[in-house]
């Protein structure tokens, strides 16, 4: 018994003392191209792009740059305040970055699967992958 009550103790300090891994460190320094928004391809898909430095976001889908911090709180994305440019686009460009920037301003849940990523807010829904995919070890 009292030996089981050390090695439990020991565990439990063990454990608290190995640091947590960081959500952010996910996303942080990466930069991902985005495939798809609503469902929808991209009208234009050579400038989709998210990316996230180590404090700040910046994302392009063809018209308007929009950027901003972010951080994570739990599995939520937070984005804001957000800038944007004010170029004038029209049409289903149009249609997606209003799409991008809403999600972002809604505080969406982050999903990860290896090289993709996928936000998702009420409403909308952005999927991407990584442009430079982590390297498994040999």
């Amino acid at each position: 018994m009292h030996t089981r009550l050390i090695m439990s103790a020991a565990i439990f300090v063990l454990a608290a003392c190995t640091p947590p891994m960081e959500p952010d460190n996910v996303l942080r320094d990466s930069k991902w191209t985005i495939t798809a928004i609503d469902g929808n391809t991209l009208v234009r898909p050579q400038q989709a792009s998210l990316e996230f430095g180590s404090r700040e976001l910046a994302t392009n889908i063809g018209c308007n740059r929009i950027s901003g911090p972010w951080r994570i709180e739990g599995e939520h994305l937070i984005a804001g305040p957000l800038v944007q440019t004010e170029i004038y686009c029209e049409g289903p460009v149009w249609q997606q970055e209003k799409a991008l920037s809403a999600l972002l301003a809604s505080a969406p849940t982050i999903e990860v699967e290896e090289d993709r990523l996928m936000l998702v807010s009420y409403g909308h829904d952005v999927r991407m992958e990584r442009v430079n995919p982590r390297q498994s070890a040999p």
